[in-house]
């Protein structure tokens, strides 16, 4: 099969013929039809992220047709999505609480096993989702990491109907979360650099749109940080409410500046880091998009442009979230 691979030495992906994967008890063999490509990407391929598996086929946001390893929720020829969490061992203290997202021996798709920039691709049955046939694979990858961690961001801070919620950052996860939050019926201020996203939540239905050095005209419930930079989180805080909370959406974070205790975090604010995402997660984000009908503008590249998706992200080119269709 066809995939985009990078090697430890390898500053970029290429493009090579590499052996199909065959069938393995307890997995699900997907005809890749399309994957998002997510700034976690880009982390890995930059060695933000340190080097687990070499080499490596990246992506984590597949949609995919069940070609072999059937299961009575994935029958074949079905459509299955698969995420950022590829699997758990189930059985740790974590995972027996129902906190499988911080699971100590996690799986990780397309980091620590092989992903979706390729062809095919071999998934664990139990951790791969039903998806819809009638919407079009393009529009359902960024669901499934862009649009399930923005969803759980909104949880963690703890998100009500009504509230006045910020995004610091307006990248795919934030263009998917406001959505959900105008169904919620919140106000959503929205902070973010480069023009083109910020008019990109004024369309989205923002009531109000700032640079990174403006601060809402309000006090915030909540917020969600989406810039992996310490100094946007002390924005974010500056922005809220006694009692509210900040949701950090990011893998990476560079350093965290200090800052004035009594001024920006008394009074029972927080700030909460929001780690990877359960199938609970997912299954509730994946209805609820399909209810609301959540379809993202996308860029789309081929397979053999992977290169060129993930710069398009790195430099924010893009409209709206990238995605390699096959």
């Amino acid at each position: 099969m066809k995939a985009a691979v990078l090697h430890a030495s390898a500053t970029a992906l290429s493009i090579e013929d590499v052996p199909q994967p065959q069938l393995t008890p307890g997995h699900t063999l997907l005809r890749v039809l399309a994957c998002g490509v997510c700034r976690t990407d880009l982390h890995i391929l930059e060695r933000d992220l340190p080097t687990v598996r070499d080499p490596l086929i990246p992506g984590h946001q597949i949609v995919g047709e069940v070609i072999d390893g059937a299961t009575e929720e994935l029958p074949l020829g079905s459509r299955a999505g698969v995420s950022w969490i590829g699997g758990a061992d189930l059985t740790c203290p974590f995972c027996l609480r129902g906190e499988e997202n911080l699971c100590d021996n996690p799986t990780f798709t397309g980091y620590t096993v092989n992903g979706g920039y390729a062809e095919f691709v071999l998934v664990r049955s139990d951790f791969a989702f039903a998806l819809p046939t009638d919407a079009e694979p393009r529009h359902l990858a960024p669901l499934l990491c862009a649009g399930i961690i923005g969803f759980r961001s909104l949880r963690v801070a703890g998100t009500q109907p009504g509230e006045r919620v910020g995004l610091f950052g307006f990248g795919a996860s934030a263009s998917l979360a406001i959505q959900v939050l105008r169904h919620w019926g919140c106000e959503v201020y929205v902070s973010t650099r480069g023009q083109q996203h910020r008019e990109q939540a004024e369309a989205a239905g923002a009531m109000w749109v700032g640079t990174e050095n403006d601060k809402p005209p309000v006090a915030l419930d909540r917020a969600v940080t989406f810039a992996p930079s310490g100094k946007v989180v002390l924005a974010a805080l500056s922005s809220l409410r006694k009692g509210g909370v900040v949701a950090i959406n990011a893998i990476h974070l560079d350093e965290m500046p200090a800052f004035d205790y009594y001024k920006l975090l008394w009074g029972e604010r927080q700030i909460r880091s929001v780690a990877n995402m359960t199938r609970q997660d997912a299954r509730d984000f994946l209805a609820l998009a399909q209810e609301i009908g959540i379809r993202p503008h996308v860029r789309t590249f081929s397979l053999d442009q992977a290169n060129e998706a993930l710069q398009a992200v790195k430099h924010e080119t893009a409209d709206g979230p990238c995605v390699i269709l096959l």
